[in-house]
């Protein structure tokens, strides 16, 4: 547990560069424009000094402990650290008394509990009576959803906010401002290459902290020149992050030429290279739920209603990826990259998608035919909306002659089975009911 005052001792220069680049003020605060941009929720909220209790929902490095503060500096509140992993229900109660005593001063504190979701229900509760007392602000950080990990009595007395992974460009705003502030690396001459600071944003996955700390490894294992100066190396930096320099750019040509190999290669049934290129990718460190969105979409254009497990599959390993994160969903993602490779291949859902698309957009106007509308009031019936419609369910065969295309596209022709997989038997079933309807 840690009080700060309005007015903390200067950074210690032995503190992880995490630490001592710690903004002050939301304008050097970077990421999270959704919440404290000009005109957001947040921002108001702060502007006008009307600060409720609150929950920050996000993963880790986000900013959720720095915004904590920046809002006890902003607000002229005492600020008190509070750690879930170390403290208990006694900590909490002598918190409490502290912080009643500087309310009857006139004096706001701010609590700011890390990993509020490791207290268990007693330790929560703990707090509640003195949130609604008012004699607490508590701000509360979590890396879980707090709708499954925060009591409800708790939760409906706190605002939740969602912070977001920092974007590569967040992140390369911090490195440089790194390299730069005096409190960080600006008191010494540091050469590192702009794709070594890439690389360090890549492999940070959106995490400041890790970046930070990646950089300040990096410096502290540079070349010292024989000026005094420091020269990032490659082969430092890879021995920092634990793994061999990829050529890749999240943002960049080669991005899409990997993923361009991923599909090419799962949609030519060759497992061997598609698992290649998966693991190029991330190795490289691409957001595994990128990854994963785009096996969803090729489940159904290029799988399709050969085999519609495909897609179910894809969508499983999507949360699989979701719940697991990296390293572990590498084997999730090989799952699935593996099954859809070797599955029957079908492209007739997205050609049909793209043939009525182009119909749709030229013929924009074309009216519902008169016997598919809904004739819900009377003036729609004494219209004719729904004469002529026919209930599939009422015939044996469970279909009807019925046209349901506008009389422009009659005998258009969408989706056209293929003979892969559980598409024949569709092929065969489509044929015999068109039969019937002619």
């Amino acid at each position: 547990m840690e009080q700060l005052s309005l007015f903390s001792e200067e950074v210690n220069r032995n503190a992880p560069l995490a630490s001592r680049l710690r903004p002050e003020t939301l304008a050097d605060y970077i990421g999270q424009e959704h919440l404290v941009g000009k005109g957001k929720i947040l921002k108001k909220m702060l502007d006008e000094d009307w600060i409720s209790s609150m929950i920050f929902w996000g993963p880790p490095g986000v900013g959720k402990t720095t915004l904590a503060r920046i809002i006890a500096h902003m607000t002229r509140s005492s600020f008190i650290d509070f750690s879930a992993v170390t403290s208990g229900i006694k900590e909490i109660k002598e918190v409490m008394k502290q912080a009643e005593n500087d309310r009857i001063m006139g004096l706001k504190t701010i609590v700011f509990v890390d990993e509020i979701h490791r207290f268990n229900k007693a330790q929560q509760d703990a707090f509640l009576p003195y949130v609604e007392k008012g004699s607490i602000i508590l701000i509360g950080a979590t890396t879980e959803n707090p709708s499954f990990e925060i009591n409800s009595a708790l939760l409906s007395r706190c605002k939740v906010f969602v912070l977001q992974a920092l974007t590569g460009q967040d992140i390369l705003k911090l490195l440089h401002n790194a390299l730069k502030d005096q409190r960080g690396l600006g008191s010494s001459v540091i050469h590192v290459e702009e794709n070594l600071l890439n690389a360090i944003a890549s492999f940070s996955n959106g995490d400041a902290r890790t970046a930070l700390n990646t950089l300040d490894m990096a410096v502290l294992n540079g070349q010292i020149e024989p000026d005094g100066s420091i020269t990032v190396k490659e082969e430092i930096l890879e021995q920092c992050m634990g793994k061999k320099m990829l050529l890749y750019d999240r943002a960049g040509e080669e991005h899409y030429n990997l993923i361009s190999a991923l599909h090419k290669s799962m949609r030519n049934s060759d497992p061997d290279a598609a698992v290649y290129w998966l693991a190029r990718m991330l190795e490289a460190g691409e957001d595994p739920l990128y990854v994963a969105r785009r096996l969803i979409r090729f489940a159904s254009e290029d799988v399709g209603m050969a085999d519609s497990n495909a897609l179910q599959v894809a969508v499983a390993v999507y949360q699989a990826c979701h719940f697991n994160g990296m390293p572990e969903c590498n084997v999730n993602l090989t799952h699935a990259v593996v099954y859809l490779s070797m599955a029957p291949k079908s492209n007739a859902l997205y050609i049909g998608y793209e043939s009525a698309k182009a119909d749709a957009k030229n013929m924009l106007t074309e009216p519902v035919p008169l016997q598919i509308r809904n004739g819900v009031t009377e003036l729609m019936q004494e219209l004719h909306y729904g004469e002529g419609y026919q209930y599939a369910h009422n015939t044996k065969e469970k279909l009807t002659d019925m046209k349901c295309l506008p009389d422009s596209l009659e005998g258009r022709e969408y989706y056209i089975p293929g003979e892969q997989g559980e598409e024949a038997k569709i092929k065969e079933k489509l044929k015999k009911i068109k039969a019937f309807r002619k």
